[in-house]
C-alpha cells in the first residue's frame, strides 16, 4: 500500500471510542475491526470514503489533512489556493464568489485558482472521448477517488470502463503550476494547495493517484480555512473580481453536475457509497447497458457532502443553486489552454495499491480455506467476533490477523 495508507487516513480517539460497532458494520470495504472494546482500521482495505466519520455517534473519528500552518512553510515564494466548488456552498448569504476568492488573498495567498476551471475543462475532454465508439459502456467517471479506489479494490474487472481524464483537482494544479513558472518561480518555491471536502481526495492527492508525480503541496480542510476566511470576508466591501469559471464548473460541486456537462442524454448519476456499490453491481450484472455514462459519488449529495465541510449537504447544494444566476454557462476552453489533447488524461493506473499481494496459487488455497471456514459457521453477521461479517472473520483467521485457533462467539455459546 501506499505511505498515506499507513500514515492513517482516519484514524482514532481512543477516548471517545465506545466500540459501537457502527463504523464496523457500515463500511464499505469491512476495513474496520472492533476487538477489546475499541476500534481499528485495516488501512490496505481502507478507501478513505469518510462514512466512519460521518456515521459515529462518538465522533471518535480523526479525518487527516494538513493544517494551515503548513501554508507559511518559508520554501514557499509563490502560493496557490485551489478551492473545490462545494467550499462555496458554506458559506450563508453568499452573493459573490469573489468575496472567498478574494478574502483566500487575503489571508496570504498569491493567487486563487479556482478547481470550477478545471472542471470545464475536464468536462470538454470528456465530451470528446465519449463520442469515440470504441469506449465500453457505461464509461464511468474517475472524478470520486473513494468510487475509484472501492472500484480497484471490490470490482476490479470494470477498470475497463473508467474514464481515462485527470479529475478538476489535477488539472487545475498542472495549470497553476505552469502559470507560477512562467512567473519566474522555480518549482520547489511553489505552494499549491487544495481545499478539500473530504479525506478521499486528501489520500488521492498525497498518493499522486492517476499523475506520475503529485502536482499539490498541501491539502487543506474546507472546515478549518472557512472558520480562517469568515472575519476577513466581513471587511471586504468590494471584492476584486477573481472568478474564472462557469455554471459548468460550479455545477460539479453537487451529484449530477458532472454528468450533466458531460451532454449525453443516456447518463446516470448516484451518491451516497451504499447507492454506489448497488450501480456498480448493476454494471457488473450486464443490467446497465444502456447507460452511456455513470457518474458516482461516495458522499451523500456529492462533493457537498464530504466530512471535511460545515454545511448540511442539501443546504449547500441549495446555496450553490442560488448562485448559478452569476455565472456564465462556461468559462473555459481546451483552445485557451494550447495543450495538447493528452495533457488532460490520466497518466498512470493506480490499481496496484489494491493488486494481491500474495501468488495466484497462494491466494486460491487461502480462498479455499476463508470458504471452508465460512461453512461451519452461523452465517448471521453478528459482529460478535469484532468482525463486520462470518466471512471477513474467516479472512481474519486465514491471513493472520488472528490466531489460528480463534473461535467463533456464537459457537462458544452453544458448546
Amino acid at each position: 500500500m501506499s505511505e498515506l495508507k499507513r500514515l492513517n487516513t482516519v484514524t482514532l480517539d481512543y477516548t471517545k471510542c465506545k466500540g459501537c460497532v457502527t463504523c464496523m458494520k457500515r463500511c464499505p470495504t469491512e476495513a474496520i475491526r472492533v476487538r477489546d472494546g475499541k476500534a481499528s482500521v485495516m488501512y490496505e482495505k481502507c478507501i478513505g470514503c469518510g462514512e466512519c466519520v460521518r456515521l459515529c455517534p462518538q465522533h471518535a473519528k480523526i479525518t487527516s489533512y494538513d493544517k494551515f500552518d503548513v501554508v507559511n512553510d518559508p520554501k514557499y515564494k509563490y502560493k496557490i489556493v485551489m478551492p473545490a466548488p462545494s467550499f462555496y456552498g458554506q458559506f450563508n448569504n453568499l452573493t459573490d464568489v469573489n468575496y472567498v476568492l478574494d478574502g483566500l488573498k487575503r489571508l496570504g495567498f498569491d493567487e486563487v485558482f479556482e478547481v470550477g476551471r478545471g472542471a470545464e475543462l475536464n468536462t470538454l475532454a470528456t465530451r470528446i472521448l465519449l463520442n469515440k465508439e470504441n469506449l465500453p459502456k457505461p464509461v464511468i467517471s474517475t472524478a470520486c477517488p473513494a468510487v475509484l479506489e472501492l472500484i480497484y479494490a471490490r470490482f476490479a474487472n470494470l477498470k475497463e470502463h473508467l474514464l481515462k481524464v485527470l479529475p478538476p483537482v489535477d488539472i487545475t494544479a498542472k495549470l497553476a503550476r505552469e502559470k507560477a513558472r512562467k512567473r519566474g518561480y522555480k518549482d520547489e518555491e511553489i505552494g499549491v494547495f487544495f481545499i478539500s471536502p473530504c479525506p478521499a481526495k486528501v489520500y488521492a492527492i498525497k498518493s499522486g493517484m492517476g499523475v506520475k508525480k503529485p502536482y499539490i503541496d498541501g491539502v487543506l480542510s474546507s472546515g478549518e480555512v472557512y472558520m480562517k476566511l469568515l472575519p476577513v470576508m466581513k471587511l471586504i466591501n468590494s471584492p476584486e473580481n477573481l472568478s474564472k469559471m462557469g455554471v459548468t464548473g460550479l455545477q460539479w460541486a453537487s451529484s449530477g453536475g458532472e454528468a450533466a456537462a458531460a451532454m449525453r442524454g443516456k447518463y446516470l448519476a448516484a451518491d451516497g457509497i451504499e447507492n454506489c456499490i448497488h450501480i456498480l453491481e448493476s454494471v457488473e450484472n450486464g443490467t446497465l447497458n444502456e447507460i452511456e455514462f455513470i457518474e458516482l459519488n461516495a458522499c451523500t449529495g456529492g462533493c457537498v457532502g464530504g466530512v471535511l465541510n460545515v454545511e448540511n449537504p442539501f443546504v449547500a447544494k441549495a446555496r450553490i443553486r442560488n448562485l448559478r444566476v452569476r455565472f456564465p454557462q462556461i468559462a473555459n476552453s481546451l483552445a485557451d489552454t494550447g495543450k495538447p489533447a493528452d495533457y488532460y488524461l490520466t497518466e498512470k493506473e493506480d490499481d496496484e495499491n489494491f493488486a494481491p499481494s500474495l501468488d495466484r496459487a497462494t491466494a486460491f488455497s487461502k480462498l479455499l480455506a476463508v470458504q471452508e471456514m465460512y461453512k461451519t459457521l452461523p452465517q448471521i453477521d453478528c459482529g460478535l467476533c469484532g468482525a463486520p461479517s462470518c466471512r471477513a472473520f474467516c479472512e481474519d483467521v486465514v491471513f493472520g490477523n488472528l490466531p489460528s485457533d480463534a473461535v467463533c462467539p456464537q459457537l462458544e455459546r452453544k458448546k
